[in-house]
């Protein structure tokens, strides 16, 4: 840090020094200004004379009012243009104590609003330039009358555009201070995002294959003894969930841990195009499926077609785990519109303290969080007669959040 620039600081640190230093240099300008007679005599233009008693106290309390210029702004503005006034009026030849009411009216300009400096300005103008025209020297309009308005318009303008330069920088600055919490409290959220998403992705994920692998264990301990060739089958069946968890576990964790995004996926996100397998994974787990479609040649964004896997993939579990070993489930995928319409129906007959809960559950909230996401909506219940309904509405168009852009 330079000298200048520590002198700067130490006296930014103590205010009432910096004004009594300033007070102290229009004094010493004042009485400089003083000596000088601008009409001088015996036909020169100036000359020097001592200013009379009366103008030296004008002049001490003028610059004595200048040390509480920040505190009291109105009232050093007051009392300067009151002892300027009086000089008006008295001086012969006029001292320069209007210097300190220059001063004094920039100070107000700079604190305070417009509209207060306007007044404040016109009433300091009027009263010292009509002063000065009435007891001046003449003609009315000589200089050194017009003086006197001249020097106090500057002192006001200067002090306002002092001012409106410290309102555009503490508009930066608060402009600046806004963004930055606007990105913070954005972070924070895409945070949250995230983690709910992965939330959604890992309990869809064991929810789907532990699930698999609970049935299968299950077959394979009931037919051990008597049918050994099933129970290898099941054991097999158990083997691929068990590996097929493992694979997705594996790759949510991998992506979690890696320090930047990856720049490509390794394997892509699951869409309508693995209905087919997915539906052949619950068939080997001994659950009925029927699945009809009528949206072929239908091009899905990425994220319609994973939410609408993880809801039929959520739906199906559900139907594994709460329907009963008789169960059987129907799923239709179906372009209505601008819309794809997803519905998985079960025939089941659960015991009561297994029925799932309408709208309860990490699993139901999933599959909300997911359509609701994507502006679609879903629909889940009992059917009348028995069984469960799974129905969800996805826009096959989905706007981003971020561009506001179609997909």
């Amino acid at each position: 840090m330079t000298p200048f620039a520590r002198a700067q600081c130490r006296l930014q640190a103590h205010p009432l020094a910096l004004d009594a230093t300033l007070a102290a240099a229009v004094l010493l300008c004042m009485l400089a200004g003083s000596f000088i007679n601008p009409h001088g005599d015996r036909g020169v233009s100036w000359s020097i004379h001592t200013p009379d008693p009366l103008s030296l106290l004008l002049m001490t309390l003028g610059a004595v009012a200048l040390v509480f210029r920040r505190s009291a702004p109105m009232r050093v503005l007051a009392v300067t243009g009151t002892v300027s006034f009086v000089e008006c009026l008295t001086g012969d030849p006029r001292a320069p104590v209007a210097m300190c009411a220059v001063v004094a009216l920039f100070t107000v300009a700079a604190t305070t609003d417009r509209a207060t400096t306007l007044r404040a300005g016109l009433l300091t103008m009027t009263v010292l330039t009509g002063a000065a025209m009435l007891a001046g020297p003449l003609p009315w309009y000589a200089q050194e009358n017009l003086g006197i308005l001249a020097w106090t318009g500057i002192g006001a303008t200067a002090g306002d555009a002092v001012r409106s330069r410290k309102a555009v920088v503490q508009a930066i600055r608060d402009r600046a201070e806004r963004a930055e919490r606007t990105r913070e409290e954005e972070a924070r959220r895409r945070v949250a995002e995230e983690r709910l998403r992965i939330a959604r992705d890992l309990h869809d994920v064991v929810a789907h294959h532990i699930a698999l692998v609970n049935v299968q264990a299950g077959v394979a301990a009931h037919v051990m003894d008597k049918r050994p060739d099933q129970a290898k089958e099941a054991l097999a069946h158990v083997r691929e969930a068990s590996r097929s968890a493992l694979n997705e576990l594996r790759a949510t964790v991998g992506l979690l841990r890696q320090s930047g995004d990856p720049e490509a996926p390794t394997e892509p996100a699951p869409g309508l195009d693995r209905l087919d397998e997915l539906a052949g994974t619950f068939r080997n787990a001994g659950l009925q499926v029927d699945v009809a479609r009528t949206d072929h040649g239908t091009t899905l964004p990425a994220a319609v077609g994973l939410a609408a896997y993880r809801v039929i993939q959520e739906a199906l579990t559900n139907v594994q785990k709460h329907a009963g070993a008789a169960a059987k489930a129907e799923v239709s995928v179906v372009r209505v519109g601008p819309n794809i319409e997803v519905t998985v129906l079960d025939n089941g007959h659960p015991a009561g303290d297994e029925a799932p809960a309408v709208g309860g559950g990490h699993g139901l909230l999933g599959m909300r969080e997911r359509v609701t996401a994507l502006r679609g909506t879903l629909t889940t219940g009992p059917r009348y007669g028995g069984g469960f309904r799974v129905h969800a509405i996805l826009p096959v168009k989905t706007r981003t959040a971020t561009t506001g852009e179609t997909v």
